[in-house]
């Protein structure tokens, strides 16, 4: 059976994950975090692909993207730091293999009310999975980035989101307002991949 066509966009934002085979981490210290998040800067800003937000998770990853005037460039870019981040893995364990699920999965967010909606789904992802308490407590999320807890070299803000204030501070405590409205079920079935 053939697989099913992605639906790629110029100029939307997609929601992408990427999951560790079988469920297995993907990341299991510090070094392959920031590799990752090192390969995503690269190839992203080599291909002109804006990142809105972020979340790395232990077994899977959460990026909102969004291509230029070419959409493919996000499978580009996803098979780019997937092989980098499978050749690494593999060589410092002496293995050969998959690290990856299958292919990655996108959704296009095609709504104002979602862009955000999903930005807050992905970095409130791991205060849902219970790794933390508190979003800014979680290194490896772009929410801290956005709050200007830490640099924001890997975060290209999206215009919804800069709308929120005339300022980083007016932002910042808009969307912190914005996080704490959790979404219902029907807002995060529409976002989730």
């Amino acid at each position: 059976m053939a697989r099913r066509l992605r639906i790629l966009i110029a100029h939307q934002p997609h929601h992408v994950v990427h999951r560790g085979h079988r469920q297995r981490p993907v990341f299991e210290c510090l070094d392959d975090y920031q590799a990752y998040l090192n390969d995503l800067q690269t190839y992203r800003v080599s291909l002109g692909v804006a990142l809105h937000a972020w979340c790395l998770m232990p077994n899977h990853v959460h990026l909102l993207l969004t291509p230029q005037d070419d959409p493919r460039t996000v499978s580009v870019l996803m098979q780019r730091i997937a092989q980098r981040a499978t050749r690494r893995w593999n060589w410092r364990r002496d293995v050969a293999g998959s690290l990856w699920e299958a292919r990655f999965k996108s959704r296009v967010i095609d709504t104002e009310q979602y862009l955000l909606a999903c930005c807050r789904y992905i970095e409130l992802n791991p205060v849902r999975a219970g790794l933390t308490g508190c979003a800014t407590e979680y290194r490896w999320s772009s929410y801290s980035a956005r709050m200007g807890t830490v640099s924001d070299e890997y975060l290209d803000l999206h215009d919804l989101y800069l709308a929120m204030g005339s300022d980083h501070q007016t932002r910042r405590k808009e969307y912190g307002k914005w996080c704490s409205n959790r979404p219902g079920p029907d807002v995060s079935e529409e976002i989730a991949v």
